[in-house]
């Protein structure tokens, strides 16, 4: 815990700087920003062979004020790469990259109070003390006002219902108890952008929802800037209004969610319950019949296509007692994308 506690406190000292202006309205902006490792791999009795790994190459995009933006991909994408460089733990080898106008690894300190961080592996507190205290502490290192302190101690007591913890050591919570601390802790000193890094990793169904419902709310009451990594893809769907898919340090996709489904040519499936077991319906095209079970078959049509039509035409045809249409799975969108990805 001494190397967590020690970090912490480099990148929270003398944070009282103010940062320009950025170019566009963007508050933060990546162009062609990459990524290079030097890795060394043993070859043989004394011998080590050394290469290069790109974990992002020529990266760009740009955040506005007050957006959510999922920022998705498979292991090793290069998303933690992307944060810790927007954060300044690691300076990028090539590109130009802006936070509220900061160049983030020459002026990590000056840009500290601006953002809060949350690694969903690894906390921030300080394992043997109550969490309260961690708070303390933050309270002179960030040199967060009195008032302003309280006021944001309370309210993320009470919105992540931390009630009951305060006075109990970090390493007797639970995981989703200390991951409501740790996003707690990011927000202490107003962070204007908020980087949440698997901040749902290990958590149960109930912390969640309140870490959902508290971060909806936190943007909506205070429009903070949120950039989320996550495999929860429900996080996503409940939180973000952009995404941006990155595979192999590039960026695969950036638009609504809604547009994920068109990239990766969805399909939404139209279940239908006939009056009695028939041979496959002939649906018009695109649509076609994908599995069929007695009287139930399943016929699957393009995501973007309206399913009108093809419901008129079943019925004008067929006895149709029921039926329902089911929307793609966004975890099956994102895996297709990359199977294409990786046979291009």
């Amino acid at each position: 815990m001494t190397e967590t506690a020690g970090t912490a406190g480099t990148t929270a000292e003398t944070a009282t700087g103010t940062g320009g202006e950025v170019d566009g309205g963007a508050f933060i902006e990546l162009d062609g920003v990459e990524k290079v490792f030097d890795v060394r791999k043993k070859t043989g009795f004394l011998k080590r062979e050394r290469r290069q790994v790109r974990a992002v190459d020529g990266l760009s995009f740009t955040v506005s004020r007050g957006e959510v933006v999922g920022y998705i991909g498979p292991n090793g994408a290069g998303k933690s790469t992307t944060i810790k460089m927007l954060t300044g733990i690691l300076t990028p080898s090539g590109g130009r990259l802006r936070v509220a106008g900061i160049d983030p690894s020459r002026e990590r300190t000056r840009l500290a109070h601006r953002i809060g961080v949350v690694f969903g592996q690894r906390t921030t507190l300080w394992w043997d003390l109550p969490l309260i205290d961690s708070y303390r502490l933050m309270h002179r290192m960030y040199r967060i006002p009195d008032a302003r302190y309280r006021e944001n101690l309370d309210r993320c007591v009470e919105l992540l219902q931390l009630q009951d913890l305060l006075d109990v050591p970090v390493r007797q919570l639970s995981l989703g108890q200390r991951m409501r601390g740790d996003i707690a802790a990011a927000l202490l000193h107003d962070p204007e952008v908020l980087y949440l890094d698997e901040p749902t990793i290990g958590l149960d169904v109930v912390s969640k929802t309140k870490v959902r419902g508290f971060l909806r709310d936190l943007n909506a009451e205070r429009g903070t800037t949120v950039l989320l990594t996550t495999h929860d893809l429900q996080d996503i769907e409940q939180l973000c209004s952009r995404v941006m898919v990155i595979d192999h340090g590039r960026l695969m996709y950036d638009g609504p969610l809604e547009g994920l489904h068109e990239a990766g040519e969805s399909e939404r499936t139209l279940v239908v319950d006939l009056a009695r077991e028939l041979p496959p319906i002939e649906a018009p095209e695109p649509a076609r019949v994908v599995r069929v079970e007695g009287p139930r078959q399943w016929l699957a049509f393009p995501a973007s296509a309206s399913a009108a039509g093809l419901v008129a035409a079943v019925a004008a045809r067929y006895p149709l007692v029921d039926l329902s249409v089911r929307e793609p799975d966004i975890e099956s969108v994102i895996a297709k994308m990359y199977a294409e990805r990786a046979g291009a």
